[in-house]
């Protein structure tokens, strides 16, 4: 009874965490000075940050091992995708298309964002009796 009240309370941090990332993201776009929508397609990376890890988590059985191909290919696809997560907004400010307060405050929200789905892996992802599958 005591780990679900310890996962119940870093669920709701990181839901909190999660908020607060979006909330940067929002603020990003909607703010008077920025006004302009072009940065909410990261939204896209962070929902397909996590597939890779889903689709090597499914294929690989063996969890003894330390380094698999699929797993690493897994993390190479992730790592791209949360890399380009960081560089549409710089090219969307680089272009003009959105001014660079407003990329700073989308960059700000990706590195709120990111952080909590990788918090999300690391407290729910183990394994154990208690983890994200039953979500």
């Amino acid at each position: 009874c005591e780990t679900e009240k310890v996962f119940l309370q870093a669920l709701v941090a990181l839901s909190f965490s999660g908020a607060i990332g979006l909330t940067f993201l929002m603020l990003g776009c909607a703010l008077e000075d920025y006004g302009v929508y072009w940065p909410l397609f990261v939204l896209i990376f962070h929902a397909i940050s996590p597939i890779p890890h889903f689709i090597a988590k499914r294929v690989t059985y063996d969890s003894d091992a330390t380094s698999s191909a699929c797993r690493e290919l897994a993390y190479f696809f992730t790592t791209g995708i949360v890399v380009s997560a960081f560089g549409f907004p710089v090219i969307l400010a680089r272009v003009a298309v959105i001014k660079w307060g407003a990329c700073g405050l989308v960059l700000a929200g990706n590195a709120v964002i990111f952080l909590t789905i990788q918090g999300f892996f690391l407290i729910f992802g183990r394994g154990d009796d208690f983890s994200w599958e039953q979500w």
